[in-house]
């Protein structure tokens, strides 16, 4: 059974394993994020400065790339998407790149980058039971005990991580949250805008319309003086602008267009291993034996989705 937003019949000649490859490459990205930030926030910004740095810097990407798509729609005689769903996309921007972000944002200056990917991946969870809410779209068995299998797993590293924070930990635990349902919600809407629109396209104006967002509620809570940090803060935002930020936006989008958002979703969930990998890496997190037991147990689930969802 498919449904309205699930790939047609028309994308099914790009082989699987393509989508597959570009949703774990935006997955991979997006974990970087976390350790950008809280190497931006070690220098003494907050959320607002460094999410405005992130959108000041990745709007030119997106510019070019949005100019360069309607261009090569033109050049090829096709028609432009009509005005209803370049708003829709514009609406759908909002929410899954400003709101959600700035909820994420807000949450890492309580809780360290490895807590926050964990709390933030629970949104898969949330794009099946919103899909088979008002989208129709079934909910497998096979998803079932896929999602059973990965959130044990992340359960073991929620509990394990849990009793290392203080009292903001609740706070930002529930900014994180609310940032994952929002982010399920963006995935849900923002695919069949994706099918109508094309990935390019819709993403730049997504993005666009977050980043003027973004850059309107910095001049409203800060001083313009506040955007004129460190050469190395730049650095900083320059990669989380385009390694973080312009390149998996855009490996998601492309994902999203050839396979299911649940699947998308699942997979996405490579994100928080890595966020561990690098949170030990390049911040010195200490991570134990059930931090890592809680890890096969995500990876076990993803690969189990992964191949149910190619074999139908």
């Amino acid at each position: 059974m498919t449904s309205a937003i699930d790939t047609p019949a028309k994308d099914a000649k790009r082989p699987p394993y393509i989508s597959y490859a570009m949703a774990a490459a935006g997955a991979t990205l997006f974990a970087t994020k976390g350790i950008l930030i809280k190497l931006a926030y070690a220098r003494g910004i907050d959320a607002e400065t460094t999410l405005a740095l992130r959108m000041i810097l990745a709007l030119p990407f997106y510019l070019v790339i949005g100019t360069h798509a309607v261009m090569s729609q033109k050049a090829k005689g096709q028609q432009l998407p009509e005005t209803n769903p370049l708003l829709c996309a514009f609406g759908v921007g909002l929410i899954g790149y400003w709101i959600s972000s700035y909820l994420d944002f807000k949450g890492l200056e309580y809780i360290s980058a490895h807590f926050e990917r964990l709390i933030l991946f629970t949104y898969p969870l949330f794009v099946v039971l919103f899909g088979a809410a008002f989208f129709r779209q079934p909910i497998k068995p096979k998803a079932l005990l896929a999602f059973a299998v990965s959130y044990a797993g992340l359960a073991l590293l929620f509990a394990q991580n849990f009793s290392t924070f203080g009292a903001s930990t609740m706070t930002g635990a529930l900014y994180v949250l609310a940032a994952a349902v929002t982010f399920a919600l963006y995935q849900l809407l923002a695919k069949p805008l994706i099918m109508k629109i094309g990935p390019q396209l819709f993403t730049c104006i997504a993005m666009g319309a977050a980043g003027v967002a973004v850059i309107l509620q910095f001049l409203a809570t800060h001083p313009f003086e506040a955007i004129l940090v460190s050469p190395s803060l730049w650095g900083l935002g320059l990669a989380l602008a385009f390694g973080a930020t312009v390149l998996p936006s855009f490996f998601l989008s492309a994902a999203l267009k050839q396979i299911s958002a649940q699947a998308n979703a699942t997979i996405g969930m490579l994100s928080p291993v890595v966020t561990i990998v690098l949170a030990m890496a390049v911040l010195g997190d200490a991570v134990s034996g059930t931090d890592w037991l809680g890890a096969a147990l995500v990876i076990l689930g993803i690969g189990w989705f992964t191949l149910s969802e190619r074999k139908g």
